[in-house]
């Protein structure tokens, strides 16, 4: 079987879950003996060509069909959200041949080319929902929409031409990552197939790692009490509010470090996030670093490296972080938020928390340093749930049943 995945961007230095779930989906149908590639466009990349851990990935041009962008604006719908269109990739699709399922990772315009070509070819195509349809706070929605302020736009009349509107209505099957996504879509979208089809991890990848040569290198002391977040600079992922738990932690754990890893989605939140760590007098107890490449060795020993791993997200349709933890044998607290209790049992494998409240997370955090017995017992069953549940072997079988079901 031949599959091409269609998201809208695509580059390692710019990696999320979203990246994590494609890449790791391609691997193992290829693994089982299928081929699987991926068409996407060229934000934030200049390369038309690579193969990123074997799977060989190709871009193409595009643009933003409105007057009056500026280049910041056009950067930042490259980061999150931009509703691109792409004539070279909708005739790539069209060219490519002895495909046997088209799986779009987005909607809109580039939803509405995966469709024309499908329907033009007659070959079905599946569409995934990364919480970004039925279960967006309507806050995001509002970041996402700002670039466009003050702009005319061009590009609506295409999107009309490629039924970008009859997209979920028209796919084969919609598949959702998480569950408030997937309970919103099933009443919105009745009559039509969805499934469940959550995230999934790497558990052998993640199994080992050598967390005091990550700390030698980040110059972080080895008796810092190391609560790890991995994830986008953005609003969404509300790493703010860990800081300011932070403040309340060191009051019982005064060894607390927090170790912040993801690429910068929203430049004004990162300056927000320094503002308050320098008006907290943390600078010696926070670790800010880049996003890195999902195959990096220093990405497993970070989390090697924690005590704890803390999601403070305010929207969260499923969190891959937390599998990838669990992998590691992580406790975990996260936030009470979108996808994340559907698959955690807060007291087990997780603290759930209000992420609005800086003092629920600093209990939770407290509570997981301060009993080694609790910290893990919950690492060990989230680890025995990434293993047996989540690993990617067994998510990627329920994803081909789909695919062969459709045909």
């Amino acid at each position: 079987m031949k599959v091409i995945h269609i998201p809208r961007r695509f580059v390692v230095s710019e990696w999320g879950g979203t990246e994590t779930t494609i890449l790791q989906l391609c691997r193992s149908m290829k693994l089982g003996g299928n081929d699987a590639k991926i068409f996407t466009s060229l934000a934030l990349s200049n390369t038309r060509e690579e193969s990123v851990q074997g799977i060989s990935v190709k871009r193409f041009p595009y643009c933003y069909p409105f007057w009056g962008l500026s280049r910041q604006a056009i950067e930042d719908m490259d980061k999150k959200g931009g509703n691109l269109l792409s004539f070279s990739l909708f005739l790539a699709l069209l060219r490519e041949p002895d495909v046997d399922v088209f799986h779009a990772h987005s909607g809109k315009r580039l939803g509405g080319i995966v469709r024309a070509v499908a329907k033009l070819r007659g070959i079905p195509y599946v569409i995934t929902l990364h919480g970004g349809v039925f279960d967006v706070p309507a806050g995001e929605s509002e970041q996402m929409l700002k670039p466009i302020e003050n702009t005319i736009e061009w590009g609506k009349p295409f999107g009309a031409l490629l039924g970008s509107r009859q997209v979920l209505e028209d796919a084969a099957a919609i598949l959702c990552v998480g569950e408030n996504e997937y309970r919103a879509a099933k009443i919105k979208l009745k009559g039509r197939r969805v499934e469940m089809m959550p995230n999934g991890v790497d558990s052998t990848f993640f199994a080992h790692g050598d967390g005091a040569l990550f700390r030698s290198v980040h110059h972080i002391p080895m008796d810092r009490r190391l609560i790890l977040c991995v994830g986008r600079i953005d609003y969404q992922k509300n790493q703010i509010a860990l800081i300011e738990s932070l403040a309340k932690v060191l009051g019982n754990e005064p060894k607390a470090h927090v170790l912040l890893i993801g690429p910068v989605t929203v430049a004004a939140y990162r300056t927000k996030l320094l503002a308050k760590i320098a008006e907290l007098g943390l600078d010696s107890q926070v670790t800010l670093l880049p996003g890195m490449k999902p195959d990096d060795p220093m990405l497993v020993n970070a989390y090697h490296a924690a005590d704890v791993f803390c999601l403070p997200s305010l929207h969260e349709p499923f969190g891959i972080v937390i599998l990838e933890a669990w992998a590691a044998k992580l406790p975990v607290v996260a936030a009470n938020v979108g996808g994340i209790p559907s698959f955690t049992a807060d007291g087990e494998d997780v603290l759930l928390v209000d992420p609005h409240s800086p003092d629920s997370i600093a209990n939770a955090l407290t509570r997981v340093l301060s009993d080694r017995g609790l910290a893990t017992r919950m690492a060990d069953k989230g680890n025995a749930k990434a293993c047996n549940q989540y690993d990617w072997s067994v998510i990627s079988g329920q994803l081909l049943g789909i695919y062969e079901s459709i045909r």
